[in-house]
């Protein structure tokens, strides 16, 4: 690589001069009529050797002898800045890597193979799946991918609250509405589920069991309702998110933790760090000890465990499961409880940083500029199905992901559904499908694309800038998966997209712009091809990151094909 190469010059030079200590950082500049990399090791060092910054980047720059290793010039701009420019064939040596590498453009073993648990969506049974829940399970399942690209042997986990008062609140409204359908008058619990899903559930289980529970009011009949609409409405979760392409390796139950013994085991724990009080008739954890504002009730005066209990015994679980990593992927409603899980588990000695949380804001959806809000057969927000029925799966999970997840999301319907390049997505996917129009065009299977092709004859400004935003994607995939950011990768594909779209455009403003590609000379030709091929790549490889489609062929809903 030319970077490390240079890097080993500066150092030689810093060394004679006297430096040291000083970190050798090279970065792209954003103006590419800079050069192609960019140090400000002059001005970091200028202090120490006592010297202007501009005329210690002017000796560097002097004693630098880097022609073997590609570059063409060293430069020194503005209050001592040294810009390196390449030489055309260095610039596009990473196109082989890309082709050789192909599906694999952009991995490595950052991870080293260690265990990563990703827990996220992990909604309640008691309905549908709101947009929460829809960007939750978009962020989660890239994030996970992510960690898979960088080494990491990732474990996709979904927690069912089974357990607790929205699950009685559950049974009690759909016992309301079996009953209500069998001519009853019974009204529904004041904050019961209103949504017509709930009575459509009450329908099934006439079908299933006739009038058995009209007029059985035992914990019994109560407890079958409860286990049939969880039935249901699990399997019907699990239908949304497979449509979604979104899947698990693990279904924990929470009530599982109370049927094993988990959160009793947990409190006799907690007991004994000495951090645990009772207090007006409630027994009391000491969060203070661990920062939090104020100690908070762990179990209630009826001897029932307030919320964030039973979280601490699944984190100890999971811990004891052998996931010493764990990323929980959630709504930004949790914070409050964020703080007290970390408490409790750091009282039971695990580590701090343990586990880490990705929290993400809430999504509005907006249609003409005004806020779509309900769904008939929800009762509430928009569903997840409803949304990705009417804008597409590729375009749901994408729109989910390109927004850093703790800022607000305004979902654009009209832009969603917009086939143009506006939508983000499409621009990104129109970009893919015009590098396999040209391998199309040319009678060309892209797979027979080898290393090897005249590299070097790729020296055009637009294409120079393409080849090195290919050659970003490694590094930017690395910094995604560290900062659980897939956005990171959204802007990048949008930024290589733009670029890529230049290039196609730039030599045969015909409606035949793959032609500039085709020429007629056999060096540049090949070349050129190698480039498409690239980009075609890695286009392809982000998108599979974000578990989106990547076509080879897309077609406007009105009007010729867009490539």
């Amino acid at each position: 690589m030319p970077q490390d190469t240079i890097r080993t010059a500066l150092g030689a030079v810093l060394a004679d001069l006297g430096g040291s200590g000083v970190e050798i950082r090279l970065e792209r500049p954003r103006d590419p009529q800079h050069g192609d990399l960019s140090t400000n090791l002059a001005l970091a060092v200028a202090k120490q050797l006592g010297r202007p910054p501009r005329e210690v980047a002017e000796e560097i720059a002097r004693r630098l002898d880097l022609q073997a290793a590609g570059v063409d010039a060293v430069e020194v701009a503005g209050p001592g800045f040294l810009n390196f420019r390449l030489s055309s064939g260095v610039v596009a040596s990473v196109l082989d890597e890309i082709v050789e590498g192909n599906e694999d453009f952009g991995k490595n073993d950052v991870g080293g193979g260690r265990t990563v648990m990703v827990e996220f969506v992990s909604a309640n049974p008691t309905g549908p799946l709101h947009l929460g829940h829809g960007r939750q399970a978009a962020l989660g399942d890239a994030v996970a991918s992510l960690l898979q690209w960088t080494g990491w042997h990732v474990h996709r986990e979904y927690y069912y609250n089974d357990s607790g008062r929205q699950m009685e609140l559950l049974a009690l409204s759909m016992r309301a509405r079996y009953r209500q359908r069998l001519g009853r008058d019974e009204l529904l619990p004041e904050d019961g589920y209103r949504g017509a899903y709930v009575a459509e559930v009450a329908e099934d289980l006439i079908k299933e069991v006739g009038d058995r529970y009209l007029n059985d009011d035992s914990n019994e009949a109560l407890d079958y309702i409860r286990h049939f609409a969880v039935r249901l409405l699990r399997a019907e979760q699990d239908r949304d998110l497979s449509d979604f392409r979104v899947h698990f390796d693990e279904y924990f139950l929470e009530s599982s933790l109370y049927a094993d013994g988990m959160v009793d085991g947990t409190v006799k724990a907690l007991r004994a760090t000495g951090l645990v009080y009772e207090h007006e008739g409630a027994t009391w954890l000491r969060t203070t000890a661990f920062g939090d504002q104020k100690d908070r009730v762990m179990i209630r005066g009826n001897g029932q465990p307030t919320y964030f209990l039973p979280d601490i015994a699944y984190h100890k679980n999971k811990w004891d499961r052998g996931y010493h990593r764990v990323i929980n992927i959630q709504g930004s409603d949790h914070h409050g409880t964020m703080a007290r899980v970390l408490s409790g588990v750091r009282a039971l000695g695990l580590p701090e940083g343990y586990p880490e949380y990705v929290l993400h804001q809430m999504v509005r959806v907006e249609r003409d500029g005004q806020e779509v809000k309900f769904s008939k057969r929800a009762g509430s927000g928009v569903t997840l199905r409803e949304l990705y029925e009417e804008v597409g799966v590729d375009v749901a999970r994408y729109f989910f992901q390109m927004r850093k997840p703790d800022a607000h999301l305004l979902f654009d319907l009209d832009i969603a559904l917009d086939q143009s390049e506006k939508n983000p997505v499409y621009k990104v996917q129109y970009a893919h499908a015009r590098m396999c129009s040209i391998f199309a065009k040319a009678g060309l299977d892209p797979e027979a694309i080898a290393p090897g092709a005249s590299l070097e004859l790729l020296g055009q400004d637009l294409e120079r800038e393409l080849v090195k935003h290919l050659g970003e994607f490694p590094a930017t995939v690395e910094r995604a998966a560290a900062q659980a950011s897939p956005h990171v990768l959204c802007d990048y594909l949008e930024q290589t997209a733009a670029a890529a779209n230049s290039w196609y455009h730039s030599g045969n403003p015909t409606r035949n712009p793959e032609m500039a590609v085709l020429v007629d000379e056999p060096r540049l030709r090949a070349a050129r091809l190698a480039l498409a091929r690239a980009v075609q790549i890695v286009l392809r490889n982000g998108l599979t990151i974000l578990g989106i489609t990547a076509p080879t062929r897309m077609v406007r809903a009105a009007g010729p094909d867009a490539a």
